[in-house]
């Protein structure tokens, strides 16, 4: 890739992974989280919470499995037991546009697991999970009172789904990824590591955890190098959907909250192809200098080597300086005792 390409991927990229944790201009109505054992979702979680506290967002924390309400959520709305309909309209009242502290109109929700609904029993078969989630994002009210709301589902995909009633309806995972405008897989840096350095020297990547199909193993090990370099952080793997149809694909890292205060700014978020434990090795190319073709030989002639080289008087360098006419170009050649003399192909 040019590095004219390369550098505008990398601002392209790291201003579109800004705009959507950011939730600025609404760009993505339904996030979904896609998490596991070895990397949850909480991270990057309270990451969205820190940035919508900085930009006055709304948020609200729909709890599944979540006992305590995180620092900076709004309105903490348990689920637990609840049908969809009673979550619908608890999310739904904990929020006036109106008031005076709400003049932002922009809101976060946030599910922290849509796990435990899908395999609840208080489903009936009028439970529609487009219908559901829809209902936050274009919520009812008055042109007046519109509000952006920007929905985050996390699903845990190490939890074992519902068995479906009928083999002709598609999975609560395949909805969820069809309807979401933005899907987010995330990583342990640890393993993205072990598996890049298994594929540099073409061996089959390992796998970790529930994958691994060992008995009693649900978390795979975790390697940390020696160095100043840690492997903290969690790795995101972004599709974003444009409203084109066109999808950007694009790996990032996401550092530990310890590294940076709550109240930072600047874009924290990096490219995993820059971390310095994953970027391919640079091509030491001197600027001013000629192109050469790569290879393990040193090209180059020493002041030495040159005026040997030029000392060195080629083969049949003699026939060249013929005197006569017809007498340059001829070819000299002296018999061996290995050659076979042919007396008719002489004649000929």
């Amino acid at each position: 890739m040019a590095p004219s390409n390369l550098s505008h991927r990398q601002t392209h990229n790291l201003l579109l992974i800004s705009k959507l944790l950011s939730l600025r201009d609404t760009a993505s109505p339904l996030t979904l989280l896609l998490d596991s054992l070895e990397q949850p979702a909480t991270p990057l979680v309270k990451e969205y919470i820190r940035r919508a506290r900085l930009s006055k967002i709304h948020v609200t924390l729909v709890a599944f499995e979540t006992l305590k309400p995180f620092d900076g959520v709004d309105v903490f709305v348990s689920a637990r037991r609840k049908t969809p309909a009673d979550i619908v309209k608890e999310v739904s009242a904990a929020y006036t546009p109106g008031s005076s502290d709400n003049l932002n109109r922009r809101r976060l929700i946030l599910i922290d697991s849509i796990n435990p609904l899908l395999r609840s029993t208080h489903l009936d078969k009028s439970f529609d999970l487009s219908t559901f989630l829809s209902s936050f994002i274009v919520p009812g009210g008055t042109p007046t009172s519109k509000v952006d709301s920007s929905v985050v589902v996390t699903f845990h995909q190490d939890v074992p789904g519902r068995c479906a009633q009928s083999p002709y309806v598609p999975s609560p995972l395949t909805i969820l990824t069809y309807l979401a405008t933005t899907v987010i897989k995330l990583h342990s840096f640890s393993h993205i590591l072990t598996q890049k350095a298994a594929r540099d020297r073409s061996l089959v990547p390992p796998v970790f955890g529930i994958e691994e199909e060992k008995d009693g193993v649900l978390l795979g090990r975790l390697d940390k190098p020696v160095g100043k370099d840690t492997v903290e952080g969690v790795v995101l793997e972004m599709e974003y959907r444009r409203k084109s149809g066109r999808g950007v694909l694009e790996w990032y890292l996401l550092p530990p909250a310890s590294r940076y205060p709550a109240t930072h700014v600047r874009e924290i978020v990096t490219l995993l192809d820059d971390h310095p434990l994953y970027r391919p090795p640079e091509e030491h190319n001197a600027r001013g200098e000629e192109e050469e073709p790569e290879s393990t030989f040193e090209l180059r002639l020493t002041e030495r080597q040159r005026r040997e080289r030029e000392g060195v008087v080629l083969p049949y360098f003699d026939a060249q300086q013929g005197d006569g006419p017809g007498e340059g170009g001829r070819i000299l050649y002296d018999m061996g005792e290995e050659d076979d003399f042919d007396e008719e192909e002489d004649e000929i």
